[in-house]
């Protein structure tokens, strides 16, 4: 399940266990797809808060 991203930045759903498929230099897409969102939101902030 997902929701759209106006709804919220990340937001995924799953009944999986990608944790047990993830290694540290191969996450699951599941992760890497939250870390990098994360970074994402971070640097856009970081953007935000240095044009004001």
């Amino acid at each position: 399940m997902e929701l759209p991203t106006s709804a919220h930045p990340f937001y995924i759903a799953t009944q999986a266990h990608p944790e047990l498929r993830s290694r540290p230099g191969k996450p699951h897409p599941l992760f890497a797809g939250l870390a990098g969102a994360a970074i994402e939101r971070r640097e856009a902030a970081r953007l935000f808060a240095a044009t004001e």
